[in-house]
């Protein structure tokens, strides 16, 4: 039971139809580069425990949601995480570190909600959630890392290798992260 939940947390970060949770790794890491990875690794942890607490919440009936709000509030973190990022670097940086953490966790539940009606549906009535929670939140968690990898790799090439400035790098992939959250907003509207 335990590997059926892990392959479909990996599974669930990996899905490219899915890529809006990708393109929040990008966004919520853009900001930071290799040498800070520790910091990183906890953003992505405060991320996988918000995520967490939704689907948790969710299975346990404890919580409903509402599927199209879901739908729209997801490209806002990526949105919202894009222009943290602009604040990033500058004279008011640190005071950001905590609520940039602190906004992962809440987006983390966000993006959990998103996944909360079909993860309830595959466990059913079942009273023990804990042990696929658990495994599902731990392939989660690697792929983030692995995606988070790739993108730390691939920033060390830009920003140390090809010498862009890392303001640069960071504003171009926040701007992506930003444009493309805008067209899902239009896309996912509620009005």
């Amino acid at each position: 039971m335990f590997s059926v939940y892990f392959e479909l947390g990996l599974e669930h970060i990996a899905d490219l139809n899915g890529y809006d949770h990708i393109l929040f790794i990008v966004v919520l890491a853009a900001s930071k580069s290799w040498r800070e990875w520790k910091k990183l690794l906890v953003l992505i942890t405060a991320f996988t425990l918000g995520h967490s607490i939704t689907l948790a919440l969710a299975s346990l009936k404890i919580i409903s949601v509402n599927s199209s709000l879901v739908e729209f509030l997801i490209p806002l973190t990526i949105f919202i995480s894009s222009v943290f990022n602009y604040f990033s670097k500058s004279d008011v940086s640190k005071k950001f570190d905590t609520l940039f953490y602190l906004s992962a966790l809440f987006f983390g539940t966000i993006h959990g909600m998103g996944f909360s009606n079909y993860l309830s549906s595959l466990l059913g009535k079942s009273s023990n959630i804990f042990l696929p929670l658990f495994a599902f939140n731990v392939g989660l968690e690697i792929g983030q890392i692995f995606i988070l990898a790739i993108l730390l790799l691939f920033s060390f090439v830009m920003v140390d290798v090809a010498r862009v400035q890392k303001r640069e790098w960071t504003l171009l992939l926040s701007g992506a992260g930003a444009g493309l959250s805008i067209v899902m907003m239009l896309e996912r509207s509620l009005w």
